[in-house]
């Protein structure tokens, strides 16, 4: 299989950056498709935890070539940073590869981003502020600065020349932000650019070369399929695209050399930041799956919203990425629970929805349906099979697969390597071409059986 895409089917956080880990095993390149340092993965490696915010998550493996590829928004101070971390701590580096036409956050994206979520007040989207909708707004002006603009420090004054003074007059009269120096942030991006020199690449030949050669590369995303910028409850979505078809715009791609899509998802919901969240909850049963699960942001360390399982979200994920098998993570913080509740369906203004609606203020209005499941007692991080599980932890699982229409093929019951189920061996795994082949059975068996 030449490309494995792993997407989040929620609103991000779902231990993708674990699922990463777990499968990079068998792969030869682990390529980040895009985003920026406003998403987080954590990885449990024994002991040692590790918190990565651009290096995608294969990097702990010596034979993987970790990218980052054209459609991420780099911010170079969080990429040295991360580089040395990872070098302090005995990871070899000298592998990472940035493309050179991915754009870089500049420091008058962060202060605009902070200026703009300031000024909105109650308004705010939720962003973490750390620039990443100006950068790829400006992507989109065809005025942003690519990685490769850091190495030639003429070429990069005359370009910040232009852009400088709008960024500078918007900030000073608008918000009432101090501007920058130009001088200054020449010398600040051409020394970004002496330290990255070695690590740019044309990543898209890159890959393309790899898969060529018939290697096996994982292609990974941040954040999840209902913060989409066209997906997802807009207005309270990232800047770009989370979901699968992302991989190909962000990762050098094409649709034809996807062959396996697997979705992530946790056992339970989170959200962070603002926006509307059907079956949150506030009371004492969501403060411990706060504290079990340990529900803060791993860039931000804001505390993550959390609510029951959403299948009306799931169905939908499923389908805009083509999902043809899933990971079920986080099971184990469910573990002590009398009963657990699955969101079947949502209530609006007196009629039932069994659809996403990605209109964030139908989404407001949404009450959920549930179906009540009983609980279990026991601990779960020893078990490493199926049968090990609780049966009422084996009832939920079964429940929550089919309720998706795809395949869970792996359970994680803690957060290190070790602790996850293969419920379905590696190479069982179900390709895109089968499971769409699967799906279109059901849906032409679901006609026949209504004519």
């Amino acid at each position: 299989m030449p490309a494995t895409v792993i997407v989040g089917l929620q609103w991000g956080d779902e231990g993708k950056g674990k699922t990463t880990d777990f499968l990079a095993e068998d792969v030869t390149a682990v390529v980040r498709y895009q985003g920026g340092d406003n998403a987080g993965h954590t990885i449990m490696l024994g002991e040692e935890v590790f918190k990565l915010h651009l290096v995608p998550s294969g990097v702990l493996y010596p034979h993987i070539t970790p990218i980052i590829g054209n459609g991420v928004v780099v911010n170079p101070a969080t990429l040295i940073s991360e580089i040395e971390m990872l070098s302090a701590r005995g990871i070899a580096t000298d592998r990472i590869r940035v493309s050179k036409h991915a754009h870089v956050i500049m420091p008058y994206h962060i202060a605009l981003d902070g200026a703009m979520e300031a000024r909105l007040a109650s308004a705010a989207v939720g962003t973490t502020r750390r620039g990443i909708g100006p950068a790829y707004a400006d992507r989109a002006w065809r005025i942003g600065i690519r990685m490769e603009d850091l190495l030639d420090g003429a070429a990069l004054r005359g370009k910040l020349a232009r852009i400088l003074p709008e960024k500078n007059a918007t900030l000073q009269r608008q918000h009432r932000v101090d501007g920058f120096d130009l001088d200054e942030l020449v010398a600040l991006a051409v020394g970004w650019g002496r330290r990255l020199e070695n690590h740019l690449a044309d990543t898209t030949q890159l890959v393309q070369e790899r898969m060529a050669r018939g290697e096996h590369l994982l292609f990974e995303g941040a954040q999840g399929t209902l913060l989409d910028l066209d997906h997802g409850s807009y207005p309270f979505v990232t800047s770009s695209n989370p979901i699968a078809g992302g991989a190909c715009t962000g990762g050098g791609i094409g649709p034809l050399q996807v062959t396996e899509v697997l979705g992530v998802m946790k056992a339970y919901a989170t959200r962070v930041g603002a926006g509307p969240f059907p079956t949150e909850l506030t009371d004492e049963i969501g403060e411990g799956i706060i504290d079990r699960g340990r529900e803060f942001g791993t860039t931000t360390g804001r505390r993550r919203r959390v609510g029951w399982f959403d299948a009306v979200p799931l169905r939908y994920a499923v389908a805009v990425n083509s999902v043809s098998s899933i990971m079920l993570n986080k099971i184990d913080i469910l573990s002590g629970l009398d009963e657990v509740l699955i969101c079947m369906a949502y209530e609006v203004d007196g009629k039932r929805i069994d659809w996403w609606p990605s209109d964030a203020d139908v989404l407001a209005r949404a009450k959920p349906i549930y179906e009540r499941f009983p609980g279990w007692k026991e601990p779960i991080h020893g078990c490493r099979s199926m049968s090990d599980l609780p049966e009422n932890a084996r009832r939920y699982v079964d429940a929550v697969e089919r309720l998706s229409g795809a395949q869970i093929c792996l359970v994680s019951v803690g957060p290190e390597r070790n602790q996850t189920i293969e419920r379905l061996p590696r190479l069982q795994r179900p390709t895109t071409a089968s499971a769409l082949g699967s799906a279109a059975t059901r849906a032409g068996s679901e006609a026949t059986a209504e004519r």
